[in-house]
This record gives structure tokens, C-alpha cells and sequence, in this order.
């Protein structure tokens, strides 16, 4: 993930086209969209979102069901708007506790050299070969189905990424006057990296955390749709995806392509707001 953002900065500057600018706007816009909606949801969704009516089944659209019904007569829009709490808490959760873990070791491994970062960095590297959703899945088994157990494995998998960005950026702190200065004057390592390093690498891993909240999104989202992720009847999008699979066999494909399009579209959304925002920390647009 750390990949595109380290190969960009090889890039020569560009000016940002009308193009890239309207796309830019537009995933902005969305993806504040989704957010607002998970925050209003209970004001937002018509209708019990858990409420069954077995009469409405695979209804088609109509001005009450805007979306059509699930194969338990469930309201689609309902389901979808609430679903948004969860599929975004999931991911916020992902990011931010891997962003303060991976910050931390990439830091402490910059600051500190040695064995320290040797073994920091080998540790990391063990970690790598560990793929996010085959931990998650062994935590689920262990731990039972929920968000945390996915939360923590993902979390996980994916600090190694944000420690070797910010053990790069740190390392290329380090070597600057004004920190040297600081040593000088007698300020302790732990000020001066959370006051005065941290805040300069911020906005590259900043940057790179928004990609990977649209990553997470979709891991979580695969994990609900193998059943591992929220419990049963909590509305989720993966877990939406999976409960449509036999409405589109019955020829009500609603119930399953909204969600599907909602993880698509907010993946997307998030991961250009992402790459837009690296560009402008690196000085690639205007």
C-alpha cells in the first residue's frame, strides 16, 4: 500500500487538470456523503431497518420500499443507511489504531537505531507475511464474531505498512538542522519527536491512512460476507451482499447490488481523496 506513495514521489511535477479536479470534488463529496449519512442514520432510515414483513419479500421498488425488500421483506434503503455505521466504525477503528501503532514503532525505530530498529523492523517484516484476512479469520475462530476481533487482526496487518512509512520519513527528519538543535538545547527524545517530528510526518502517513480506510473497508466487508464479521441481523454491507446472493437468483438483484455499489463507490471515493491529498502534501498539484 506504501508502494504507490513512495513510487509517486519519483514523479515530476504536474499541475492538476480540470479532470482530476472535478473526480477529486466529486469522491470529496461522496465520501463526506457516507459519512454524514452513517451519522444521521437513525433520523435517515424510513423504516426499522430489522423489521420483517414476509409480504414485502423481494418487493420490487415502490414509494414506500424506494429500494425494494430483502428476502425477509426487510426495507433495502433502510438496511443500507444504517449499514453505514457499521461499515465505516469498522475501518476507523483499523486506521486509527494502526496509524498510532505504526507511527509509534516507525519512530522509535528511527530515533532509536541499532537493534532496536533491526528488531522493530524484522518483527514488522514477520508480520507482513501474514495476510490481514487469514489472522482475522483466526481471531474470529477463536474469539467469536464481532468487530473487535477483525478490528485488532487488521489493525495488525496492516501497522507493518504505516511503520515503514513513518521509519522512512522519520529517518529523513532526523538528519535535519532544527532537530539537532533541539538536542542541543537538551530537549528529551520523547519531546521532541511527539511535538516537533511526529507533527512533520503527519500529513504523508495522514495521507496514506485515508487510502488504507478504503482497504479496510473492503476486508471488513469480505469478512461480513464470509459471515465473520458483525453478528446476524446487525445491517452491515458485506453481510447484506451475502443475504442478497439468493434474492439475485430469484430475480430481485436489489438487495444485493445496492451494498455491492456502496462498497465500490466509498472504496473509491476514499482512496482518490487519499491520493489527492499525498499529491498535494508532495507538491505534485497546484
Amino acid at each position: 500500500m506504501t508502494a504507490l506513495l513512495l513510487r509517486s514521489t519519483t514523479r515530476p511535477r504536474r499541475k492538476a487538470g480540470g479532470g482530476g479536479s472535478l473526480l477529486h470534488r466529486a469522491c470529496l463529496g461522496f465520501a463526506a456523503l457516507v459519512v454524514l449519512t452513517a451519522l444521521a442514520a437513525p433520523w435517515l432510515a424510513p423504516h426499522d431497518p430489522n423489521a420483517v414483513d414476509f409480504a414485502a419479500s423481494l418487493a420490487n421498488p415502490t414509494p414506500d420500499l424506494l429500494l425494494g425488500g430483502d428476502i425477509s421483506g426487510r426495507d433495502t434503503l433502510s438496511r443500507l443507511i444504517t449499514g453505514a455505521r457499521t461499515s465505516l466504525l469498522g475501518p476507523l477503528g483499523v486506521v486509527a489504531l494502526s496509524t498510532l501503532l505504526g507511527v509509534a514503532i516507525g519512530v522509535t525505530a528511527a530515533w532509536r537505531g541499532g537493534w532496536l530498529d533491526a528488531l522493530l523492523s524484522r518483527t514488522g517484516e514477520l508480520l507482513l507475511a501474514f495476510p490481514g484476512l487469514l489472522l482475522a479469520m483466526l481471531l474470529v475462530s477463536l474469539y467469536g464474531r464481532g468487530l473487535i476481533a477483525p478490528v485488532v487482526a487488521l489493525s495488525l496487518a496492516y501497522t507493518p505498512f504505516v511503520s515503514r512509512l513513518a521509519r522512512s520519513l522519520a529517518l529523513a527528519e532526523a538528519g535535519k538542522p532544527y532537530l539537532a538543535a533541539y538536542r542541543v538545547q537538551g530537549f528529551s527524545g520523547l519531546r521532541i519527536c511527539v511535538r516537533h517530528l511526529v507533527p512533520n510526518i503527519a500529513p504523508v502517513v495522514l495521507a496514506q491512512s485515508t487510502v488504507n480506510f478504503g482497504y479496510a473497508l473492503l476486508d471488513l466487508a469480505a469478512l461480513s460476507f464470509l459471515g465473520l464479521g458483525v453478528p446476524p441481523l446487525t445491517p452491515d454491507w458485506g453481510a447484506m451482499i451475502n443475504d442478497g446472493q439468493s434474492a439475485i437468483l430469484e430475480g430481485a438483484p436489489l438487495s444485493a447490488l445496492a451494498p455491492c455499489l456502496a462498497v465500490i463507490l466509498t472504496v473509491v471515493a476514499f482512496n482518490v481523496v487519499g491520493e489527492r491529498f499525498a499529491d498535494r502534501v508532495a507538491g505534485r498539484t497546484a
